[in-house]
């Protein structure tokens, strides 16, 4: 026989259910966005390796190219401060500048057709390429992480719960300038 205590009982017992499954699902949510976060990491770690040896292998043969290297190199320690801040807007931001970088010392490689056939060259250049790729799968994984947990923080009722329990809304990983988001026409 239910009485309304029993109904009560049941009642308090599904909220509490409710609740965890919840809780649960956002610490999932919150721990797939670092997950994310860690891949671009990675990507952003092997590409930060390659970059010196890149510019090691063009300076060999333009040394007169010296504003270049410096913008590489000033763009990727820069890109490396602020990854270490974990803010994925100042990640995004040097990540820009150390783009525009690489496009500048891509195009000097084109005035130096021994430089262009040089098989370390075309390694490093593949690699890059490659490592581009990867960055950009990661951010793609990174972003979709973070709207889905957006997307639960914002919706009633789980947003009592999240905003009660400290989970708040994540920044995605964005390019900030416009020209950013034009295409790329470098040729070697």
């Amino acid at each position: 026989m239910l009485t309304p205590i029993n109904i009560l009982i049941g009642i308090i017992v599904l909220v509490l259910l409710w609740v965890a499954f919840s809780y649960n699902r956002l610490v999932v949510l919150r721990n797939r966005v670092k997950e994310a976060w860690a891949d671009i990491d990675v990507q952003l770690k092997r590409r930060y390796d390659l970059i010196p040896n890149l510019v090691e292998t063009v300076k060999g043969y333009a040394t007169h190219e010296r504003e270049i290297f410096e913008r590489v190199t000033e763009a990727r320690s820069k890109a490396l401060s602020a990854e270490q801040s974990g803010d994925p807007k100042k990640v995004g931001e040097a990540e820009n500048q150390l783009a525009g970088a690489l496009k500048s010392l891509f195009a000097v490689s084109e005035n130096y057709p021994d430089l262009k056939a040089s098989q370390n060259f075309m390694e490093l250049q593949k690699e890059i390429r490659d490592t581009e790729d990867k960055i950009q799968a990661s951010r793609r994984f990174y972003n979709r992480n973070v709207k889905e947990i957006n997307t639960r923080v914002e919706m009633f009722p789980v947003n009592i719960i999240a905003g009660t329990l400290g989970f708040t809304k994540q920044d995605f990983f964005e390019i900030g300038d416009k020209e950013e988001r034009e295409p790329v026409n470098v040729s070697f």
